[in-house]
Order: structure tokens, then sequence, then C-alpha cells
């Protein structure tokens, strides 16, 4: 017999309290506590897998497991297969988030209209548009192929029931907040809606084989929307990135079963939908003015490509009693940690400046080898004098002033190099290990100072 149970869900994070709360506990959303009710079926129910089908299990070795190898379906867009880890992987589950108007959807359609053109038939659910938009978009796109079928349905019965009548080869769903079943009494995209949603599609993806796409709102704070655990259930978890004064937008793995998680992937936004962004240095350095002070040119690792990117300071005196701090694109804490760093090391009397730091292009650079650039831009603007404009620097900064060996190292050089850098300021225990470039001088240092004194004289 079924037992109502009443509760009150945060729809931010998903935490659960028996009363209503004006606060969540957890996230710290007001007004964010709504009631819900569950169903619990406390019937007795055969021992079914869910996700192998079989009616028992039993504890295998794991040498007598069979492996089928692990067989990935490009989906036409090296740039999203870059992410992915190197292509689709049989029924797995990929949840995309991002803000609203940021690209999802236009993605999703352009990648299963490559895999329909291919002879793939794949599964487009919408439960926010009617098919009438979603042609327009496609018109667009130039997404018209036979083997793209839409459907415009909420109810989660419904689309699992086309989608076993359909066999299609890749699934989308847009998006996981506007599903619904009738099992639970909650308002489509609550928490209990959300997660049972998901379980029943990750149910599908396994048995089946087939791939699955979700789609997911964000949060305010830009964190998918529901429960935590939805991030959990999934294979993979890609977040779209983006600032809408800018055209580029960037794909980026915090979750993949299949593949690493610091791949990124760079797409410009067109007329025509999103153009991939084969070399992303060019891009980030296209409209960089030479001369200029406060500018500094810094290699970083997304993944298995170096990107180049422009790291922009700029240094004023203080109007008010405590000086201005802002970064963007940079962490906060570490950017502070290098202004004190600065300060005492070097010498530098910046309590009394405004100081504001900026990466060109949106990119958000988490990597610590871009110490070493973003005290050289601090110190340009300070001084005013510019950093010379074919130099790129790369180096770790410790709280002691000095200069920490970087990761890939020749590989960062290369591609600087490549672009017509004649000139690199970098960690002098790398500098040991690398063989001599041919077009680069390698200037190796220890200290911050001697950094600063190659770069100014």
């Amino acid at each position: 017999m079924a037992k109502p149970k009443t509760f009150f869900a945060c729809q931010s994070c998903g935490s659960i309290s028996p009363k209503w709360l004006g606060k969540c506990p957890d996230c710290g959303g007001w007004n964010t506590m709504v009631e819900e009710r569950e169903v619990v079926d406390t019937s007795p129910r055969a021992s079914v897998s869910r996700l192998t089908g079989a009616e028992k299990n039993h504890p295998t070795p794991i040498a007598q497991i069979v492996s089928e190898g692990e067989h990935r379906t490009s989906l036409g867009i090296g740039e999203l297969d870059r992410v992915l880890g190197g292509g689709l992987v049989k029924g797995s589950v990929v949840l995309v988030g991002g803000d609203p108007g940021i690209g999802k959807s236009t993605l999703m359609l352009q990648a299963m209209e490559e895999l329909a053109s291919r002879g793939v038939r794949v599964l487009y659910v919408s439960g926010e548009e009617s098919p009438r938009q979603i042609k327009l978009r496609g018109e667009r796109l130039g997404a018209t192929s036979e083997g793209l079928l839409v459907l415009a349905e909420n109810s989660l019965e419904d689309i699992l029931r086309h989608a076993s009548e359909v066999g299609p080869g890749a699934i989308v769903v847009d998006s996981i907040q506007t599903l619904y079943t009738p099992d639970i009494s909650s308002a489509p995209g609550s928490i209990s809606q959300v997660r049972e949603g998901a379980a029943r599609l990750v149910m599908y993806a396994k048995t089946t084989g087939t791939p699955v796409f979700i789609v997911g709102h964000v949060t305010k704070d830009g964190s998918i929307a529901g429960p935590r655990v939805l991030e959990h259930m999934v294979d993979t978890v890609l977040y779209f990135e983006g600032d809408r004064g800018h055209a580029f937008r960037i794909l980026r793995a915090v979750k993949n079963r299949f593949g690493s998680t610091n791949e990124i992937g760079v797409f410009e936004m067109k007329g025509a939908g999103l153009r991939e962004v084969k070399n992303p240095s060019e891009i980030f350095l296209a409209e960089r003015l030479p001369d200029v002070t406060g500018s500094a040119v810094v290699s970083t690792v997304e993944g298995t490509r170096p990107i180049m990117a422009e790291l922009q300071a700029l240094v004023t005196p203080s109007s008010f009693g405590t000086p201005r701090r802002t970064a963007i694109g940079v962490e906060y804490g570490r950017f502070t940690l290098l202004l004190a760093v600065l300060e005492k090391r070097v010498g530098l009397h910046l309590m009394g400046q405004d100081v504001y730091v900026n990466v060109v292009g949106g990119l958000k650079v988490e990597e610590p080898s871009v110490d070493l650039g973003l005290i050289a831009a601090v110190a340009s603007a300070f001084k005013d004098m510019p950093v010379p404009a074919r130099t790129v620097l790369m180096g770790e900064v410790g709280l002691g002033g000095e200069v920490r060996a970087v990761t890939n190292a020749e590989m960062r050089v290369r591609e600087a190099a490549k672009l017509g850098f004649d000139r690199c300021i970098m960690p002098r225990s790398n500098l040991k290990k690398l063989p001599k470039i041919k077009g680069i001088e390698l200037v190796g240092v220890d200290q911050v100072d001697g950094a600063l004194e190659a770069l100014f004289g």
C-alpha cells in the first residue's frame, strides 16, 4: 500500500527538511523550500536488475567479466568530441548545463544533425519548444535530415514509449526540468521529478545502450538546478560557458567517466549556429595591441592543447581608504596572494592602488602556470612600462617569490614559437630539461625579481 510522504525540498540544492524554512540550511538560499509529496510504494516487488534486465545478479570475479572495449562514435564536431574524450560512448549519459541563451539547444541540434546526416536515426525531445520552433532553428542551422526526429513532449512515460518504438541511435532531452511523471505528485521541475526523470533516462540508456544527452537549467550562481545527485547519476557533465558580450563559447567538462576533465572546446556563435575554433590562441590574441602597458601573454594547457591567452592589468591610485581588487577570469584568492608577493618580495607599493585584472576573450584560467604572467602584467601597469609584445611567460610563483616549474613545458614553448613569439621567460628548472627550439629564445629565472629584471631591465 502506498503511503503519501510530505517534505520540503530546496529548489536550488535539493536539501530536504521535514518543515518549511525561510532559508535553506545548506546553500543559504532564501524562500527556496517548496512542499513536495512523494509516494513511497511499500508493496513487495520481484528482484529485477534495472541496469541489466536480468532476474538475478551474482558476484563475478573481475577477470571473468567480458569487456566489449570502448567504441566511440564521432559526432562530427571536433571540439565536442574532444571534450567528450574522443567521441560518444555507447550507453553514456551526458548532462549539459549553461546560462539561458548560451547555445545549449543549438549545439545539441547541430550534433544530432551531424549524426543524422550519416544515417543514424536520432530523437530530439523538447519540452520547451514546439516542433515549428525547432524547425525554424533547424532551417537556420541547416538541420534538415530525414533521420532527425523531433518530439515535443513532457510526459516521461510517453517519451520512453516513443524511444522504444523508434529505437534511435541517440536521444536529446531538452530539458530535464520540463519532464514529469504521474507517479510523483510534485510539479515539473521539482526535486523529486528531476531526480526520478534522470533515474529513468539513465536506466533506459544502460539497458538499451543508447547515448542520452540531458539539457539542464542552471541557478543564478551558475550551478545546474536540481539535486546534486543529478550530477552523480550521469557519466559526463558539461558546462557551456560564455559572456553574451563575447561571440566565443567554451564547453568545459567537469566530470567525465570516459575521458579527461581538463579538455575544453571553443566555439564562436555565428548567425548560422556555432562554429568550431580550432586554434583558440590566434582568436584570443587577434586584437592585442603591441606596446600597451599592463598586457602580458601567458601559456596555459587545457587537457592536451596549449593555449596562449592575454592577461590585462590596470593599476590606478585608490580614492578610498581600502583599495579595490577585481579579478575576472582568474581565481580571486590566487590573485590577492600574488599581489602580496609583489608587495613583500619585490617592493611594489600596491596598498594605495586599485588593481584590476582581466583575461581577454572571456576565458577562465585556473592553472598556476599563469602566475608569472599575472605578476608581469601588474608590474607593467604599475611601472607604466610595456611587456615586449613577442614575449610569453610561464611559471608558478611561490610565497617566497620563487618561480617553480610547470608541466608540459616543451609543448607550451613549441606552441608559442609556432605563433610567432621569439622570447619565453620560464622557470630555470624547466629550462635545464628542454632541447633547443628554433626561433625562440628561452630565458630561465629563479625569482620573481629576476623575471621582472629580464622584462624591464
